[in-house]
Protein backbone atom coordinates (compact mmCIF):
# COMPACT_ATOMS: atom_id res chain seq x y z
CA UNK A 1 0.00 0.00 0.00
CA UNK A 2 1.48 3.10 -1.24
CA UNK A 3 0.47 6.86 -0.74
CA UNK A 4 0.98 8.54 -3.99
CA UNK A 5 1.43 12.36 -4.59
CA UNK A 6 -1.26 12.57 -6.85
CA UNK A 7 -3.70 15.63 -6.19
CA UNK A 8 -6.73 14.35 -8.37
CA UNK A 9 -9.81 14.29 -6.79
CA UNK A 10 -12.56 12.37 -8.20
CA UNK A 11 -15.05 14.12 -10.75
CA UNK A 12 -18.20 14.71 -8.66
CA UNK A 13 -21.31 15.61 -10.36
CA UNK A 14 -22.88 19.18 -10.15
CA UNK A 15 -26.16 17.85 -8.56
CA UNK A 16 -23.91 16.50 -5.67
CA UNK A 17 -21.40 19.45 -5.41
CA UNK A 18 -23.08 21.74 -2.79
CA UNK A 19 -23.64 18.77 -0.21
CA UNK A 20 -19.84 17.12 -0.83
CA UNK A 21 -16.82 17.92 1.14
CA UNK A 22 -13.36 18.04 -0.75
CA UNK A 23 -10.98 15.56 0.12
CA UNK A 24 -7.27 15.71 -0.79
CA UNK A 25 -4.29 12.96 -1.57
CA UNK A 26 -1.28 13.46 0.58
CA UNK A 27 1.53 15.02 -1.81
CA UNK A 28 4.47 14.14 0.48
CA UNK A 29 4.46 12.50 4.13
CA UNK A 30 7.31 14.26 6.07
CA UNK A 31 5.13 18.08 6.48
CA UNK A 32 2.88 18.77 9.38
CA UNK A 33 -0.14 18.68 7.14
CA UNK A 34 1.14 14.92 5.84
CA UNK A 35 1.72 14.21 9.82
CA UNK A 36 -2.07 14.95 10.45
CA UNK A 37 -3.31 13.29 7.70
CA UNK A 38 -1.85 10.72 8.20
CA UNK A 39 -3.13 10.50 11.78
CA UNK A 40 -6.54 10.88 11.01
CA UNK A 41 -6.62 7.30 9.23
CA UNK A 42 -8.82 6.19 11.76
CA UNK A 43 -10.98 8.03 12.82
CA UNK A 44 -11.80 12.05 13.09
CA UNK A 45 -14.93 11.98 15.01
CA UNK A 46 -17.28 14.66 14.88
CA UNK A 47 -15.31 16.72 13.07
CA UNK A 48 -16.35 15.18 10.35
CA UNK A 49 -19.87 17.09 10.73
CA UNK A 50 -18.80 19.94 12.16
CA UNK A 51 -18.17 21.99 8.46
CA UNK A 52 -21.88 21.15 8.05
CA UNK A 53 -23.17 23.39 10.87
CA UNK A 54 -21.29 26.25 8.97
CA UNK A 55 -21.33 25.54 5.86
CA UNK A 56 -24.53 23.77 5.41
CA UNK A 57 -22.95 20.65 3.38
CA UNK A 58 -24.56 17.40 4.48
CA UNK A 59 -21.77 14.93 3.20
CA UNK A 60 -18.60 13.86 4.03
CA UNK A 61 -17.01 12.79 1.00
CA UNK A 62 -13.95 10.20 1.39
CA UNK A 63 -11.79 10.36 -1.24
CA UNK A 64 -11.98 7.43 -3.97
CA UNK A 65 -9.05 5.12 -3.85
CA UNK A 66 -9.62 4.11 -7.24
CA UNK A 67 -8.29 7.70 -8.09
CA UNK A 68 -4.55 6.36 -9.62
CA UNK A 69 -1.55 5.82 -6.73
CA UNK A 70 -3.78 6.49 -4.02
CA UNK A 71 -4.78 3.06 -2.63
CA UNK A 72 -4.87 4.12 1.02
CA UNK A 73 -8.18 6.42 2.09
CA UNK A 74 -7.00 9.07 4.70
CA UNK A 75 -9.70 11.48 5.70
CA UNK A 76 -7.98 15.24 5.71
CA UNK A 77 -9.23 18.84 6.55
CA UNK A 78 -12.52 19.54 5.24
CA UNK A 79 -13.37 21.59 2.49
CA UNK A 80 -16.60 23.16 1.01
CA UNK A 81 -16.84 22.45 -2.29
CA UNK A 82 -19.02 25.35 -3.90
CA UNK A 83 -20.65 24.74 -7.21
CA UNK A 84 -23.12 27.20 -8.70
CA UNK A 85 -25.91 27.14 -11.24
CA UNK A 86 -27.59 23.60 -10.36
CA UNK A 87 -31.20 25.24 -8.90
CA UNK A 88 -32.41 21.48 -8.21
CA UNK A 89 -29.57 20.95 -5.86
CA UNK A 90 -30.06 24.47 -4.01
CA UNK A 91 -33.80 24.51 -3.59
CA UNK A 92 -33.14 20.86 -1.94
CA UNK A 93 -34.22 20.05 1.58
CA UNK A 94 -31.54 18.84 3.69
CA UNK A 95 -31.24 17.00 7.06
CA UNK A 96 -30.51 20.20 9.53
CA UNK A 97 -27.10 19.70 11.57
CA UNK A 98 -28.39 18.74 15.01
CA UNK A 99 -30.69 16.10 13.41
CA UNK A 100 -27.38 14.74 11.18
CA UNK A 101 -25.66 14.45 14.61
CA UNK A 102 -28.37 12.79 16.00
CA UNK A 103 -28.61 10.08 13.40
CA UNK A 104 -24.55 9.22 13.48
CA UNK A 105 -24.91 9.22 17.49
CA UNK A 106 -27.94 6.40 16.73
CA UNK A 107 -25.66 5.01 13.73
CA UNK A 108 -22.69 4.33 16.51
CA UNK A 109 -25.18 3.02 19.03
CA UNK A 110 -27.11 0.40 17.03
CA UNK A 111 -23.77 -1.35 15.26
CA UNK A 112 -21.62 -0.74 18.35
CA UNK A 113 -24.27 -3.04 20.01
CA UNK A 114 -23.67 -5.79 16.98
CA UNK A 115 -19.92 -5.26 17.39
CA UNK A 116 -20.56 -5.87 21.21
CA UNK A 117 -22.68 -9.31 20.35
CA UNK A 118 -20.06 -10.30 17.38
CA UNK A 119 -17.70 -10.11 20.12
CA UNK A 120 -18.82 -12.18 22.49
CA UNK A 121 -19.70 -14.52 20.19
CA UNK A 122 -16.15 -15.18 18.79
CA UNK A 123 -15.26 -15.33 22.29
CA UNK A 124 -17.42 -18.62 22.93
CA UNK A 125 -16.83 -19.81 19.70
CA UNK A 126 -12.58 -19.94 20.26
CA UNK A 127 -12.48 -20.41 23.62
CA UNK A 128 -12.07 -23.25 26.23
CA UNK A 129 -15.79 -24.05 25.71
CA UNK A 130 -15.67 -24.98 21.60
CA UNK A 131 -12.32 -24.50 19.62
CA UNK A 132 -10.14 -24.08 22.61
CA UNK A 133 -8.21 -22.03 20.56
CA UNK A 134 -7.86 -18.91 23.55
CA UNK A 135 -8.40 -18.74 27.26
CA UNK A 136 -7.36 -16.50 30.19
CA UNK A 137 -4.22 -18.50 31.17
CA UNK A 138 -1.84 -17.67 27.59
CA UNK A 139 -0.87 -14.85 25.70
CA UNK A 140 -3.61 -16.22 22.79
CA UNK A 141 -6.20 -14.11 24.55
CA UNK A 142 -10.03 -14.37 24.36
CA UNK A 143 -10.30 -11.26 22.42
CA UNK A 144 -7.65 -11.82 19.57
CA UNK A 145 -10.12 -13.58 17.45
CA UNK A 146 -12.48 -10.38 17.30
CA UNK A 147 -9.37 -8.44 17.14
CA UNK A 148 -8.00 -10.25 14.07
CA UNK A 149 -11.87 -10.21 12.57
CA UNK A 150 -12.32 -6.60 12.91
CA UNK A 151 -8.70 -5.58 11.74
CA UNK A 152 -9.62 -7.78 8.56
CA UNK A 153 -12.88 -6.19 8.15
CA UNK A 154 -11.27 -2.83 8.53
CA UNK A 155 -9.48 -3.14 5.61
CA UNK A 156 -12.19 -3.76 3.47
CA UNK A 157 -14.78 -1.52 5.05
CA UNK A 158 -12.35 1.12 6.91
CA UNK A 159 -9.71 1.42 3.71
CA UNK A 160 -10.70 -0.10 0.40
CA UNK A 161 -14.50 0.59 0.58
CA UNK A 162 -15.14 3.06 2.58
CA UNK A 163 -15.05 5.80 -0.07
CA UNK A 164 -18.04 3.76 -1.55
CA UNK A 165 -19.76 3.32 1.37
CA UNK A 166 -20.03 6.81 2.27
CA UNK A 167 -21.32 7.48 -1.52
CA UNK A 168 -24.34 5.46 -0.33
CA UNK A 169 -24.72 6.67 3.46
CA UNK A 170 -22.01 8.64 5.29
CA UNK A 171 -23.47 7.21 8.29
CA UNK A 172 -23.71 3.61 7.25
CA UNK A 173 -19.43 4.13 6.59
CA UNK A 174 -19.31 5.81 10.63
CA UNK A 175 -21.26 3.23 12.16
CA UNK A 176 -19.61 0.50 9.90
CA UNK A 177 -16.24 1.45 11.26
CA UNK A 178 -16.44 3.59 14.36
CA UNK A 179 -19.50 1.86 15.88
CA UNK A 180 -18.91 -1.90 14.74
CA UNK A 181 -15.45 -2.58 13.70
CA UNK A 182 -14.39 -0.79 16.97
CA UNK A 183 -16.58 -1.83 19.27
CA UNK A 184 -15.46 -5.52 17.99
CA UNK A 185 -12.54 -5.05 18.80
CA UNK A 186 -11.18 -3.88 22.19
CA UNK A 187 -7.48 -2.73 23.38
CA UNK A 188 -8.34 -2.21 27.10
CA UNK A 189 -9.89 -6.27 27.03
CA UNK A 190 -6.38 -7.44 25.67
CA UNK A 191 -3.94 -5.19 28.03
CA UNK A 192 -5.78 -6.76 30.81
CA UNK A 193 -5.68 -10.20 29.85
CA UNK A 194 -1.88 -8.95 29.94
CA UNK A 195 -1.95 -7.89 33.25
CA UNK A 196 -3.81 -10.54 34.37
CA UNK A 197 -0.60 -12.64 32.99
CA UNK A 198 1.95 -10.42 34.75
CA UNK A 199 0.38 -10.63 38.28
CA UNK A 200 0.44 -14.58 37.75
CA UNK A 201 4.14 -14.11 36.87
CA UNK A 202 3.88 -15.17 33.42
CA UNK A 203 5.57 -12.13 32.02
CA UNK A 204 7.04 -14.34 28.97
CA UNK A 205 3.75 -14.93 28.11
CA UNK A 206 2.37 -11.14 28.65
CA UNK A 207 5.55 -10.05 26.92
CA UNK A 208 4.43 -12.68 24.06
CA UNK A 209 1.28 -11.76 23.85
CA UNK A 210 1.75 -7.64 23.28
CA UNK A 211 3.63 -8.90 20.02
CA UNK A 212 2.24 -11.61 18.97
CA UNK A 213 -1.13 -9.29 19.09
CA UNK A 214 0.24 -6.84 17.35
CA UNK A 215 1.34 -9.43 14.15
CA UNK A 216 -1.81 -10.85 14.31
CA UNK A 217 -3.98 -7.55 13.85
CA UNK A 218 -1.45 -5.86 11.52
CA UNK A 219 -1.24 -9.06 9.06
CA UNK A 220 -5.12 -8.91 9.41
CA UNK A 221 -5.61 -5.13 8.21
CA UNK A 222 -3.01 -6.15 5.17
CA UNK A 223 -4.70 -9.66 4.63
CA UNK A 224 -7.78 -8.02 4.45
CA UNK A 225 -6.82 -4.36 2.59
CA UNK A 226 -5.26 -7.03 -0.36
CA UNK A 227 -8.07 -9.24 -0.49
CA UNK A 228 -10.43 -6.14 -0.84
CA UNK A 229 -8.85 -4.97 -3.60
CA UNK A 230 -8.64 -8.14 -5.89
CA UNK A 231 -12.47 -8.07 -4.88
CA UNK A 232 -13.12 -4.40 -6.05
CA UNK A 233 -10.71 -4.82 -9.16
CA UNK A 234 -13.21 -8.08 -10.34
CA UNK A 235 -15.90 -5.96 -9.36
CA UNK A 236 -14.42 -3.23 -11.67
CA UNK A 237 -13.53 -5.48 -14.39
CA UNK A 238 -17.22 -7.37 -14.17
CA UNK A 239 -19.31 -3.89 -14.05
CA UNK A 240 -17.27 -2.53 -17.30
CA UNK A 241 -17.83 -5.66 -19.15
CA UNK A 242 -21.20 -6.11 -18.29
CA UNK A 243 -22.21 -2.59 -18.63
CA UNK A 244 -19.35 -0.62 -20.06
CA UNK A 245 -19.21 1.59 -16.86
CA UNK A 246 -17.31 2.37 -14.30
CA UNK A 247 -17.45 0.87 -10.89
CA UNK A 248 -16.99 4.09 -8.69
CA UNK A 249 -18.72 6.50 -10.57
CA UNK A 250 -21.71 5.87 -11.04
CA UNK A 251 -23.99 8.49 -9.62
CA UNK A 252 -25.12 8.02 -5.50
CA UNK A 253 -27.34 10.51 -4.97
CA UNK A 254 -30.57 8.97 -4.84
CA UNK A 255 -29.89 8.81 -0.64
CA UNK A 256 -28.53 12.46 -0.30
CA UNK A 257 -31.58 13.61 0.93
CA UNK A 258 -33.69 14.61 3.27
CA UNK A 259 -36.42 12.16 3.32
CA UNK A 260 -34.09 9.41 3.25
CA UNK A 261 -31.96 10.02 6.57
CA UNK A 262 -35.47 10.80 8.03
CA UNK A 263 -36.71 7.81 7.66
CA UNK A 264 -33.34 6.11 7.88
CA UNK A 265 -33.15 8.10 11.95
CA UNK A 266 -36.62 6.79 12.41
CA UNK A 267 -35.89 3.11 11.38
CA UNK A 268 -33.16 2.94 13.57
CA UNK A 269 -34.05 4.59 16.55
CA UNK A 270 -36.69 1.80 16.76
CA UNK A 271 -34.01 -0.67 16.21
CA UNK A 272 -31.91 0.72 19.05
CA UNK A 273 -34.91 1.04 21.46
CA UNK A 274 -36.01 -2.65 20.36
CA UNK A 275 -32.07 -3.76 21.47
CA UNK A 276 -31.85 -1.76 24.76
CA UNK A 277 -35.62 -3.41 25.66
CA UNK A 278 -34.61 -6.62 24.94
CA UNK A 279 -30.85 -6.24 26.63
CA UNK A 280 -33.04 -4.85 29.61
CA UNK A 281 -35.15 -7.44 29.75
CA UNK A 282 -32.82 -10.57 29.56
CA UNK A 283 -30.90 -8.71 31.97
CA UNK A 284 -33.02 -8.63 34.77
CA UNK A 285 -33.82 -12.19 33.45
CA UNK A 286 -30.56 -13.39 33.97
CA UNK A 287 -28.54 -10.96 36.74
CA UNK A 288 -29.05 -12.72 39.72
CA UNK A 289 -27.62 -15.96 37.88
CA UNK A 290 -24.55 -13.75 37.68
CA UNK A 291 -23.58 -15.83 34.53
CA UNK A 292 -21.71 -14.20 31.45
CA UNK A 293 -24.88 -13.64 29.67
CA UNK A 294 -26.31 -11.11 32.87
CA UNK A 295 -22.77 -9.97 31.50
CA UNK A 296 -23.45 -9.68 27.81
CA UNK A 297 -26.84 -8.27 28.54
CA UNK A 298 -25.35 -5.01 30.67
CA UNK A 299 -22.63 -4.76 28.05
CA UNK A 300 -25.11 -4.00 25.34
CA UNK A 301 -26.74 -1.33 27.32
CA UNK A 302 -23.86 0.64 28.17
CA UNK A 303 -21.86 -0.40 25.30
CA UNK A 304 -22.93 2.63 23.05
CA UNK A 305 -21.99 5.16 25.68
CA UNK A 306 -18.65 3.73 25.19
CA UNK A 307 -18.61 4.19 21.22
CA UNK A 308 -19.88 7.68 21.59
CA UNK A 309 -17.53 8.31 24.02
CA UNK A 310 -14.24 7.37 21.68
CA UNK A 311 -15.97 8.96 18.73
CA UNK A 312 -16.06 12.41 20.72
CA UNK A 313 -12.51 12.16 22.06
CA UNK A 314 -11.34 11.12 18.04
CA UNK A 315 -11.69 14.47 16.73
CA UNK A 316 -8.61 15.47 18.65
CA UNK A 317 -7.09 12.94 16.06
CA UNK A 318 -4.40 15.09 14.19
CA UNK A 319 -4.83 17.83 16.03
CA UNK A 320 -1.48 18.15 17.77
CA UNK A 321 -0.89 20.05 21.19
CA UNK A 322 -0.75 23.61 21.85
CA UNK A 323 -1.52 26.38 20.06
CA UNK A 324 1.10 25.30 16.75
CA UNK A 325 -0.31 21.61 16.86
CA UNK A 326 2.78 19.94 17.51
CA UNK A 327 3.26 16.51 17.46
CA UNK A 328 0.24 16.27 15.05
CA UNK A 329 1.51 12.74 13.87
CA UNK A 330 -0.17 11.69 17.04
CA UNK A 331 -3.62 10.27 16.92
CA UNK A 332 -4.31 11.53 20.52
CA UNK A 333 -7.87 10.74 20.08
CA UNK A 334 -7.26 6.76 19.61
CA UNK A 335 -4.48 7.04 22.26
CA UNK A 336 -6.49 8.71 25.22
CA UNK A 337 -9.63 6.32 24.87
CA UNK A 338 -7.45 3.26 24.48
CA UNK A 339 -5.18 4.22 27.66
CA UNK A 340 -8.50 5.49 29.88
CA UNK A 341 -10.43 2.52 28.79
CA UNK A 342 -7.09 0.51 30.01
CA UNK A 343 -7.00 2.22 33.82
CA UNK A 344 -11.08 2.02 33.63
CA UNK A 345 -10.85 -1.54 33.35
CA UNK A 346 -7.99 -2.14 35.43
CA UNK A 347 -9.39 -0.38 38.71
CA UNK A 348 -12.82 -2.63 37.68
CA UNK A 349 -10.72 -5.45 38.07
CA UNK A 350 -9.04 -5.03 41.36
CA UNK A 351 -12.11 -3.52 42.96
CA UNK A 352 -13.85 -7.29 41.74
CA UNK A 353 -10.79 -8.69 43.28
CA UNK A 354 -11.68 -6.81 46.80
CA UNK A 355 -15.33 -7.06 46.83
CA UNK A 356 -16.01 -10.37 45.42
CA UNK A 357 -19.95 -10.56 45.49
CA UNK A 358 -21.31 -12.14 42.57
CA UNK A 359 -24.11 -8.76 42.06
CA UNK A 360 -20.40 -6.76 41.93
CA UNK A 361 -18.80 -9.18 39.89
CA UNK A 362 -21.51 -9.43 36.81
CA UNK A 363 -22.12 -5.31 36.85
CA UNK A 364 -18.05 -4.88 36.78
CA UNK A 365 -18.02 -7.31 34.51
CA UNK A 366 -20.49 -6.15 32.40
CA UNK A 367 -18.51 -2.36 32.27
CA UNK A 368 -15.90 -3.67 31.19
CA UNK A 369 -16.57 -5.88 28.53
CA UNK A 370 -19.25 -2.81 27.25
CA UNK A 371 -18.09 0.45 28.32
CA UNK A 372 -14.82 -0.71 28.80
CA UNK A 373 -14.60 -2.57 25.39
CA UNK A 374 -16.40 0.15 23.27
CA UNK A 375 -14.26 2.77 24.34
CA UNK A 376 -11.29 1.15 23.45
CA UNK A 377 -10.45 0.01 20.13
CA UNK A 378 -8.18 -2.08 17.87
CA UNK A 379 -9.12 -1.29 14.30
CA UNK A 380 -8.90 2.29 14.44
CA UNK A 381 -5.43 2.27 16.15
CA UNK A 382 -3.94 -0.56 13.54
CA UNK A 383 -5.13 1.65 10.80
CA UNK A 384 -3.27 4.27 12.21
CA UNK A 385 -0.52 2.02 12.47
CA UNK A 386 -0.38 0.51 9.27
CA UNK A 387 -0.70 4.18 7.93
CA UNK A 388 2.51 4.95 9.51
CA UNK A 389 4.12 1.91 8.21
CA UNK A 390 3.56 2.78 4.47
CA UNK A 391 4.30 6.56 5.16
CA UNK A 392 8.10 8.27 4.33
CA UNK A 393 8.24 7.84 8.42
CA UNK A 394 7.75 4.44 9.24
CA UNK A 395 9.26 4.52 12.91
CA UNK A 396 6.55 6.92 13.90
CA UNK A 397 4.35 3.81 13.73
CA UNK A 398 6.41 1.54 16.27
CA UNK A 399 6.30 4.59 18.67
CA UNK A 400 2.83 5.37 18.85
CA UNK A 401 2.12 1.22 19.39
CA UNK A 402 5.23 1.25 21.89
CA UNK A 403 3.78 4.33 23.93
CA UNK A 404 0.16 3.43 23.82
CA UNK A 405 1.05 -0.64 24.89
CA UNK A 406 3.83 1.19 27.70
CA UNK A 407 1.73 3.68 28.98
CA UNK A 408 -1.76 1.59 29.46
CA UNK A 409 0.78 -1.28 30.97
CA UNK A 410 2.25 1.06 33.18
CA UNK A 411 -0.39 2.15 34.33
CA UNK A 412 -2.59 -0.68 34.44
CA UNK A 413 0.20 -2.05 36.87
CA UNK A 414 0.21 0.61 39.17
CA UNK A 415 -3.75 0.16 39.14
CA UNK A 416 -4.18 -3.27 39.48
CA UNK A 417 -1.14 -5.22 39.71
CA UNK A 418 0.57 -3.68 42.38
CA UNK A 419 -2.70 -3.93 44.47
CA UNK A 420 -2.96 -7.33 43.54
CA UNK A 421 0.01 -7.81 44.65
CA UNK A 422 0.18 -5.84 48.38
CA UNK A 423 -3.22 -7.46 49.37
CA UNK A 424 -2.78 -10.70 48.52
CA UNK A 425 -5.65 -10.92 46.20
CA UNK A 426 -6.57 -14.47 44.45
Amino acid sequence: MEIDGTNTLPAQSPSRADSSLRRRSLPQLGDDTDSESVSEAGDIGDRALSSRRHSGSGRIHFLDDNVPGNNFVVPVQEEEVVHHGNKEQETRLEMPWLLLYISCLIHLAVWGILGVLTRYLLQKLFGPGVIGATSDQSYMYLDLPSNMVGSFLMGWLGVVFKANISKVSDHLAIGLTTGYLGSLTTFSGWNQKMLDLSVGGQWVFAVLGYFIGLFLVECSIVFGIETAKGFKWMLQKLTTRSKGGNFCSKSNSIVDNYKFHAVALILLILVLALLWCLSGVFEKREFSSGNSAAQLWLACMVGPFGVWTRWLLARLNGRGLGRNGSLRWVPFGTLIANVSAACIMAVLAVLKKAVKTQNFDTVASGLQFGLMGCLSTVSTFIAEFHAMRKSDQPWRAYAYAITTICISFCLGTLIYSVPVWIKGYD
